[in-house]
């Protein structure tokens, strides 16, 4: 079976199976401004899906997903920039309060900045230029975990560039207001693909912590 047959099956399942049961739900969604709970900067790594990860039904997550969830500076110009128009329509088109950047582990892109500093850059036009938006993190890696093998490096630049796009969503104006009147609230998160393990960073402690399975 190839993929589109699959996909197509799949989307017959859906239709016969979980819209014919919640149709009444996806009429109302569709008849309503959506009211999502959280905006996610995820990456668009097919085994991350935030829906997946947090159980969560239509309507309720507002992702924005990139080659390893980088948020880029606040620039005003007249390129193209659709992660900051997404982000900039989460929070002062949808009033979303909860902000989400969600990094993971075997991350490909950090893999490739990771590579490119070892004589193996990425092939193609685009990946190298949106990956050195953490190269700085790159560098700080190497010089602050030299001790670290290949995957303890990996670990240290996938965490630390979620604390970089933190920092750069505090460039937006609108951002930064509403974050310090209360009205936005930003989150480090890292999801572990193997072991399926969520940690949210705790900035007292200068690290990700595990979430426990049971409240």
């Amino acid at each position: 079976m190839s993929a589109i047959d699959s996909l197509i099956d799949g989307y017959r399942a859906f239709r016969t199976g979980t819209y014919r049961q919640n149709e009444e739900r996806y009429r109302a969604l569709a008849s309503r401004t959506q009211k999502p709970k959280a905006l996610i900067i995820a990456c668009c790594d097919s085994r991350a899906d935030p829906a997946m990860v947090f159980s969560s039904d239509p309507g309720e997550l507002f992702v924005v997903r990139n080659v390893a969830n980088l948020v880029p500076p606040y620039e005003p110009d007249t390129h193209y920039h659709g992660t900051s128009a997404a982000i900039e329509f989460g929070v002062t088109g949808l009033n979303i309060a909860d902000v989400i950047v969600m990094g993971h582990a075997r991350c490909g892109g950090i893999e490739a900045l990771y590579e490119s500093h070892h004589g193996n850059p990425p092939k193609g036009e685009f990946v190298s230029g949106w990956m050195s938006l953490a190269q700085t993190v790159a560098d700080d890696v190497r010089k602050t975990y030299a001790h670290l093998d290949r995957e303890g490096a990996l670990r240290q630049m996938e965490q630390r560039a979620v604390l970089s796009s933190l920092e750069r969503l505090r460039t937006f104006p609108f951002i930064r207001e509403r974050e310090a009147d209360g009205r936005v609230r930003l989150h480090g998160w890292f999801y572990g693909i193997g072991s399926g393990v969520l940690s949210i960073y705790d900035e007292a402690q200068d690290r990700f912590i595990d979430v426990p399975d049971e409240a």
